[in-house]
C-alpha cells in the first residue's frame, strides 16, 4: 500500500524574476533550491512552495500554520508588503490574508497559545 509523504503546492506567477524578490522578501530568504524553472521554498521536513511563470497566474489558494503572527506582519510591513485585515475565528485561530502581485492568496494563521491546528488526534 502506498501513502502521500510530501506535498509541493504550485504558485503560477506572471513575472519569475519580480516573483524571485517578492517570495524572498514573504519568505524572509531566497530559494531554497531552484530546478528547473521553479524556485522551491521548504516551510517543514515534508512542505514545499514553488513559484513557476505560468499563463494562469493569480489562482493560487495557499495558508500557512505561523507563529509569532504579529512578527511576521511586521516583518512583512517593513519591506512594502501589506495584507487584508487579521480575523480571528470562534476557535482562536488568527487569520490574515496576504496577496502577491498576480493576486495569489498566501494566507498566515496562527493557532491560539498551546494549540496548533497541524497536531491531530489519534
Amino acid at each position: 500500500m502506498g501513502s502521500m509523504n510530501r506535498v509541493y503546492c504550485g504558485v503560477p506567477v506572471t513575472d519569475r524574476n519580480a516573483a524571485l524578490e517578492w517570495f524572498a522578501v514573504f519568505f524572509g530568504r531566497p530559494a531554497d533550491e531552484v530546478v528547473g524553472d521553479e524556485a522551491l521554498w521548504a516551510i517543514s521536513d515534508t512542505a514545499w512552495i514553488f513559484v513557476a511563470e505560468r499563463d494562469r497566474a493569480g489562482g493560487a489558494l495557499i495558508t500557512i500554520e505561523v507563529t509569532g503572527l504579529d512578527d511576521v506582519l511586521a516583518r512583512l510591513a517593513a519591506r512594502g508588503i501589506g495584507h487584508e485585515p487579521v480575523e480571528t475565528y470562534d476557535n482562536g485561530v488568527r487569520h490574515v490574508v496576504v496577496l502577491d502581485p498576480d493576486g495569489n492568496s498566501l494566507s498566515l494563521a496562527e493557532a491560539p497559545r498551546g494549540d496548533s491546528t497541524s497536531q491531530r488526534d489519534g
